[in-house]
């Protein structure tokens, strides 16, 4: 869509405001809204100014004049204002210089695309994730100097088995059992129906919905695969979609990767693959039928997967899904058909066009833009430096020998332990100045200080389980 065909929509629908939107460094949208009249073809060259200094991880207060530019082709059309609004993605640049800026992270997938198309290996990287969330009824936290609490709850929960409900129809899902169960055990078919159509009508190209494994409402919706920034840009408009159509039902969506103790968390299974023009470059005759090229691919990803988790791991609460003896992909191995391998070759199609690499590891929580832009600089390190990614581990996991199991790598145990991977290791993402230093160091310190020194300055309700009666 060009800007003339933006302004023609404007008029066709009637269209009374345009919601400029775009991503903070952490991973949020962030928006405002201007009238319909306020949009013209110079807006789309020029951009509109706003304060980067309140964007979080963003500008100093002496240098925080920024622009938006409005990005044509991703024009939407709001599903959820009162009056007729039309959304749009921006780009981020400078005032003066008119540059990308390099903490946008939106310009940081872009550039990591560019530079792919210019080592000649690809010219298109198709991204394909598959979004876990939990839908919840109700929830409730707080943290004082004094206090800390959080309760969450869901119609379909386990834990209200025993609940007076006047009356209690049952239809509990037991923990771990949430996988594809029909009505009335699943209780969110409806809604996810909505969210499903709602992302039609927006646009999105939807392969399937389901309940997931975990009781309490985790749920799955899955997006086709698509060129990167694309994907990215769709991944935003997906959780807004979903949260939205939760609101009107009165509940609510988190994507944070494990809201419940005991049962599964939720990750982001990200699937990637390299094409050449019309030729599919993952695919040979090698292990899983894959070509040499996917295979050092592979290398290169199980090489950085500790610094990649920096992004596609963001929280301290991602680490409480990925923690060893569970189903949580935390073995840095491949494997054709192990789900507890980080890196799975999908089996399903034997076609060479389906011939793709599944990395587990990624959680909803990350900035899509910045997840996707690291794990596609670790494939083309592998690629370039032809890595090799070892034997791929086919075993089950829990019949390995301890001794056997102590030789397979893990993912970090924690956010810290990401970060100070990806302060060790991160030459390969400054490439094609894709990764900027200023974003790996701004990164690194605002994680640190903003989330991992606070989990680690508070006391843990659990700690009161364990220790308040020492």
């Amino acid at each position: 869509m060009t800007p003339k065909e933006v302004l023609a929509l404007c008029r066709e629908k009637n269209v009374k405001a345009v919601d400029l939107r775009f991503m903070d460094f952490p991973g949020l949208w962030q928006h405002f809204t201007i009238p319909v009249n306020k949009l013209d073809e110079d807006v789309f060259e020029d951009g509109l100014g706003f304060d980067g200094s309140s964007i979080r991880g963003w500008q100093a207060i002496n240098e925080s004049d920024m622009l938006v530019v409005p990005q044509p082709e991703t024009a939407t059309l709001d599903p959820f204002t009162a009056i007729p609004t039309l959304s749009m993605i921006c780009n981020i640049q400078d005032p003066i210089t008119r540059e990308d800026y390099s903490r946008d992270p939106r310009n940081v997938a872009r550039k990591a695309v560019n530079y792919l198309k210019s080592t000649g290996i690809a010219d298109t990287c198709f991204i394909g994730p598959e979004c876990e969330f939990f839908i919840f009824d109700d929830i409730r936290f707080d943290s004082t100097p004094n206090s800390s609490y959080y309760y969450i709850d869901s119609a379909e929960g386990q834990w209200n088995r025993g609940r007076e409900e006047k009356p209690n129809l049952g239809s509990k899902l037991r923990y771990k059992e949430g996988y594809f169960p029909v009505p009335p055990a699943d209780q969110l078919m409806d809604i996810r129906n909505e969210m499903m159509q709602t992302m039609i009508d927006c646009g999105l190209d939807v392969e399937a919905q389901h309940h997931e494994v975990a009781t309490g409402g985790q749920s799955e919706i899955d997006l086709r695969f698509n060129d990167l920034v694309t994907t990215a840009d769709k991944v935003m408009m997906y959780k807004y979609i979903v949260k939205n159509v939760a609101r009107k039902f009165n509940k609510l969506v988190t994507f944070m990767p494990k809201p419940l103790y005991s049962d599964n968390g939720s990750g982001m299974h990200t699937h990637i693959s390299l094409w050449k023009g019309s030729e599919p470059l993952f695919a040979g005759s090698g292990y899983a039928g894959l070509s040499e090229m996917a295979l050092y691919a592979i290398g290169g990803l199980l090489k950085h997967a500790p610094a990649i988790c920096a992004f596609a791991n963001p929280t301290t609460n991602s680490y409480k899904r990925l923690v060893p003896g569970f189903e949580a992909p935390v073995n840095l191995a491949y494997s054709q058909r192990n789900r507890s391998a980080s890196v799975r070759i999908p089996m399903y199609s034997p076609s060479p066009k389906a011939k793709r690499l599944e990395f587990r590891c990624p959680d909803p929580s990350c900035n899509p833009y910045l997840s996707f832009a690291s794990i596609l600089m670790a494939v083309v390190d592998g690629i370039q430096n032809k890595i090799d990614p070892g034997e791929p581990l086919d075993k089950d996991i829990y019949d390995l020998e301890p001794e056997e199991l102590a030789k397979v790598p893990k993912t970090p145990g924690g956010l810290d332990e990401a970060l100070a991977a990806l302060r060790a290791d991160h030459e390969f993402l400054l490439r094609g100045d894709v990764f900027t230093p200023d974003v790996i160091d701004t990164w690194i310190w605002y994680k640190t200080t903003r989330e991992v020194d606070e989990m680690r300055l508070r006391p843990h309700p659990y700690e009161f389980c364990l220790y308040a009666d020492i």
